[in-house]
């Protein structure tokens, strides 16, 4: 079918010198073909704002990231776990600053009270834990639309063929010829929601590929992380039981 529709396409061109003129085709459109491309064209502006969205906020997690890891590094090395604290603080859009405030928060709290029951180490694990997979939902927010887009896009935009093929059929009827003039119409609205069907779905799923990418480097930087933290949480008990 999709041979037959390019050959058409092709003697089309050929014998009547299609314009492509992007409103002149619209005009000459079925409503139920129109809805099909409004349908599209707001899946193509929901990918390209997710996409933007991720690309801001992946990038922003990383540039503050590595400017947050040497500094709060330094603090910790020195003991200013309120240094390191205040450090984190500073670095909203990081993703090693929001997992590695939560660790060094409950690890403070645990030492400086002593109401807070469970152990100090476990309990800032789970801190570490439980704040990995809220950043973890954040950094994937939106990124699994471009996937449902991905996925969906090409029948949205089949769908549109096939209603192209039916006019085309339509207008062989009506003009009771099998001439290019009378199915000009339906292929070419065929043609059209097939493209931009493929033109909405085919970036999203590349973006969608990189994004999920991203978000693996993430999580592995973000376990990476809390478990460094960890073992500075175990060599500052033994330190201070050593000292007692």
């Amino acid at each position: 079918m999709f041979f037959q529709l390019q050959v058409w396409a092709f003697l089309l061109w050929q014998e009547t010198a299609v314009s492509f003129d992007v409103m002149s085709m619209w005009n000459q459109m079925g409503w139920l073909a129109k809805a099909v491309v409004v349908v599209l064209f707001f899946m193509s502006a929901w990918s390209i704002g997710v996409m933007i969205d991720r690309f801001l906020a992946f990038n922003a997690a990383r540039n503050q990231s590595r400017q947050f890891a040497p500094a709060v590094a330094g603090a910790l090395r020195e003991g200013k776990l309120d240094e390191a604290i205040k450090i984190a603080d500073r670095y909203k859009k990081s993703h090693l600053a929001k997992v590695v405030v939560a660790g060094l928060q409950e690890f403070r709290a645990h030492q400086l009270s002593t109401e807070i029951p469970g152990e100090e180490i476990e309990a800032s694990r789970r801190a570490l834990e439980r704040a990995e997979a809220i950043v973890h939902a954040e950094l994937k927010r939106g990124v699994s639309s471009l996937a449902t887009i991905g996925s969906t896009g090409p029948f949205v935009g089949l769908f549109g063929t096939v209603v192209g093929i039916i006019n085309a059929f339509k207008g062989i009827s009506t003009e009771k010829s099998t001439g290019l003039g009378a199915v000009a119409g339906g292929i070419s609205e065929a043609l059209v929601t097939t493209a931009f069907g493929l033109f909405v779905a085919i970036p999203a799923v590349m973006m969608f590929n990189y994004f999920t990418n991203r978000v693996e480097s993430f999580d592995v930087e973000m376990s990476n992380s809390s478990s460094e933290l960890i073992d500075y949480f175990l060599k500052r008990s033994q330190r201070a039981g050593a000292g007692k």
